[in-house]
């Protein structure tokens, strides 16, 4: 193949649906390979075998309901963030309680111990949110929170 406009294209190199093939020429004289054919040999062949088997069988699963398809449910992505979202706002209201009540037994100054009272308020309020589905609004104020009681550290 020369490139040139008035060169024809063997049969055996073009595509059944009449498009040329494209890309680099074999001139060795072997026969080239067309598109639609599959390598019957090498190391290749033995990964598309078990790429092709491992296909079918997860085909299989997902027309069973087992499977982990690339497509959830969006009702169940949304109850998990609704979950996760509660109950990292009830971990972290209850760790900043926690560490209020310790920080109040303590020697360490009132306002430390207010500030992680306050903030892990702010973490139940996210919790809330969290479990009624606003799970945006409970992040930020799990973010704001979580600064809040940083901030009464600070004062230690």
């Amino acid at each position: 193949m020369s490139g040139r406009v008035d060169s024809e294209t063997p049969a055996a190199i073009s595509r059944p649906d009449g498009v040329e093939a494209s890309g680099p020429q074999n001139d060795t004289g072997a026969a080239p390979r067309t598109v639609t054919e599959e390598p019957t040999e090498g190391p290749l062949a033995d990964a598309d075998a078990d790429a092709d088997a491992d296909a079918d069988a997860d085909a299989v699963a997902d027309e069973d309901g087992e499977g982990d398809g690339d497509l959830q449910d969006p009702a169940e992505v949304a109850r998990r963030a609704r979950w996760t979202a509660g109950g990292a706002g009830a971990l972290l209201a209850l760790a900043g309680l926690a560490a209020s009540l310790l920080r109040l037994t303590g020697a360490a100054p009132a306002p430390v111990g207010a500030a992680y009272a306050a903030g892990a308020a702010v973490c139940a309020l996210a919790s809330l949110l969290g479990f009624r589905g606003r799970t945006r609004r409970a992040l930020w104020l799990m973010i704001a929170g979580v600064m809040v009681m940083a901030l009464g550290d600070q004062f230690d």
